[in-house]
């Protein structure tokens, strides 16, 4: 394996978007970032830093453009899930991947247990201890959760249609007045489709579901928002639903 220092420069495992907490939203995007810290190795080529095993491509201008139109806060992921995933448990197997969609991660395999330990310190902790004390300050109505998924993965994988999926795990409050808009849209939408909230849902967890807080778990098929003007057309069409439904969960 290639070793990483761990006791390195330390670095801000975030980023803060600036928002009015009042609008009741806080957008959180775990994997909106390929950085790779200072003093770690990941031993892969430098053009799988810029593929879906590394970054949830589109996620980071999305999000900044959302939040932009909504008005809210939000908090993206500053560090490459292929140094640890911040949608994971902490104790979860994949927390740190020794290899995803084909490429293998020759610095995480035989992580010793000390920079495993050492990662989750600097870097997973920080980013789930910031988004609980904003929760904690701000307590908003409803999160929104945001993601990219490929349209289709390396290994066997068959197309993704959807457009727009849309993940829960118990509750589903947000996702069923969102379904129904997004259809409404024209958008080809997944329940609980590329793949289920049900198993991949580490985040709205424990900051959501942990405090009965209700979220929106989107996923954008990556294809649709690698550009500029992409990411401006699901800007406009996303606003105005997530809009609808903090509105609507309101009404109650």
């Amino acid at each position: 394996m290639v070793a990483d220092a761990h006791e390195g420069p330390r670095m801000t495992p975030y980023e803060d978007i600036a928002g009015d907490p009042g609008t009741g939203l806080l957008l959180i995007g775990d994997h909106a970032s390929a950085v790779v810290p200072e003093g770690i190795v990941l031993g892969v080529p430098e053009s799988v830093m810029g593929e879906h095993v590394a970054v949830d491509i589109g996620v980071a201008p999305l999000g900044r453009a959302l939040c932009a139109a909504l008005g809210c806060p939000g908090i993206l992921g500053g560090v490459s899930r292929l140094v640890i995933d911040l949608n994971r448990e902490e104790d979860a197997a994949g927390l740190i991947v020794e290899a995803s969609d084909g490429h293998s991660i020759a610095g995480n395999l035989g992580l010793s247990d000390a920079h495993r330990a050492a990662r989750v310190e600097q870097l997973w902790r920080p980013y789930h201890d910031h988004i609980t004390h904003e929760i904690v300050t701000n307590r908003p109505t409803m999160l929104i959760s945001l993601h990219s998924f490929t349209p289709t993965l390396r290994q066997g994988g068959a197309p993704r249609p959807w457009e727009i999926g849309v993940l829960y795990n118990r509750d589903d409050r947000a996702a069923r007045l969102a379904i129904p808009q997004l259809e409404a849209a024209g958008v080809v939408t997944g329940d609980n489709q590329p793949y289920s909230g049900k198993v991949l849902n580490a985040t709205m967890n424990r900051h959501g579901e942990g405090n009965q807080i209700p979220y929106l778990g989107l996923e954008v098929r990556q294809d649709l928002i690698q550009s500029s003007d992409g990411v401006a057309r699901w800007c406009n069409i996303l606003a105005p639903i997530i809009a609808s439904t903090i509105n609507l969960l309101r009404d109650g």
